[in-house]
């Protein structure tokens, strides 16, 4: 397109020389291996009196393994998948490459000067080649063996990263959920207000654009400190206290020592929310909600608890505790967190939750 800008492209010389550069590192890795290899098994016999004839020898009969080893693969690969079709394949492969062994080895050997070239088509190969045959079909098991556990880890780490972008896409899901349920529900709150309090719905207003700043601030964070979380809360219950005013009261029982424990961002304001409206609001009266944070053993215990109505006469969960609780859970999975709702014998209800204690910045 006239004008326009291209897109750019990595010259192919780069990646050219990035994929030789990957396979020289490969292959100096790989023959650091055999070299070690070599050493290991040589040692024994060098302890006495050092002997380049035998260290050459050593070096010899495992280098060949080293060469054999891309091919070694490169057809394991391409077998067929059924586990009995690979070992009947295996068994078969396996006694031809222990031939062919025996030549690469020879052909080493001859190489570094430890035998002589002759020997490559010598009868005498093929004999020393079918007398150490267990021992080379052993070493071609460990081969296909790594093969096999390097292509199960890879699995594995790529089944991880799935289920790890699997569950970050589910808990932001989770919580876009909740900021037009709870904007919904506080513009509701102030709009009431609007015809009755004007000055009282423009300070409303005023949290509400702080609520939002701040919920924007932590959209794309799973997680916050524990007093990042209070102090959104503190501007929702700042619109509430102007709708309800004194027949609403709020004590928070926050334990210094799990300030900045990190939580799920807008957790609280949900809890918080149902206690006001299936809780109290049907009180003519107001109530009371006690909002509690404190360290048990290694985890955290968060508690919302308010003396309304209690569950009899609630409705039933709601969006808000149904989305938190699945948000918990997704952050600490495998039964490691606890979310409770249950009636308090004095009248009222009580929201529990415990999870993992993870401090911010641990």
């Amino acid at each position: 397109m006239a004008g326009g800008s291209q897109p750019s492209r990595t010259p192919r010389s780069l990646v050219y020389s990035r994929g030789v550069n990957k396979v020289l590192r490969l292959a100096l890795i790989a023959a650091a291996f055999w070299t070690a290899v070599a050493l290991v098994f040589a040692l024994p016999s060098l302890s006495d009196r050092f002997d380049w004839h035998v260290l050459l020898a050593s070096f010899a009969h495992w280098w060949a393994w080293g060469v054999l080893a891309p091919a070694i693969t490169a057809i394991d690969d391409r077998l067929p998948v059924k586990s009995q079709q690979r070992l009947a394949a295996h068994l078969g492969i396996g006694l031809i490459l222990t031939v062919v062994y025996g030549y690469v080895s020879a052909v080493v050997a001859a190489t570094l000067g430890v035998a002589p070239w002759l020997d490559i088509v010598s009868a005498a190969t093929l004999k020393t080649a079918w007398h150490e045959m267990f021992w080379s079909l052993l070493v071609y098991g460990l081969i296909v063996a790594y093969r096999y556990q390097q292509r199960y880890v890879s699995a594995e780490l790529q089944m991880e990263r799935m289920e790890r972008n699997f569950t970050a896409a589910r808990l932001n899901s989770l919580r876009t959920q909740l900021d037009p349920h709870f904007l919904f529900n506080a513009l509701n709150t102030i709009s009431a207000q609007l015809e009755r309090e004007p000055r009282l719905a423009r300070n409303m207003i005023e949290h509400l654009g702080d609520l939002l700043r701040l919920s924007l601030a932590t959209h794309g964070k799973p997680t916050i400190p524990l007093q990042e979380e209070i102090a959104f809360l503190d501007h929702y219950l700042a619109i509430q206290k102007i709708r309800f005013g004194t027949s609403l009261r709020i004590e928070m029982n926050i334990a210094p020592d799990v300030q900045h424990a990190l939580v799920p961002s807008m957790f609280l304001q949900p809890l918080v929310e149902n206690a006001i409206r299936h809780g109290l609001s049907p009180r003519a009266g107001g109530g009371s909600i006690v909002l509690r944070a404190f360290r048990q053993d290694e985890k955290l215990y968060v508690g919302v608890l308010d003396d309304g109505v209690g569950l009899a006469k609630a409705s039933s969960e709601g969006l808000g505790l149904s989305v938190t609780r699945e948000r918990i859970a997704g952050l600490h999975p495998e039964g490691s967190s606890r979310f409770d709702i249950h009636p308090i014998p004095e009248g009222g209800t009580a929201v529990e939750i415990s999870f993992p204690l993870r401090m911010e910045g641990a």
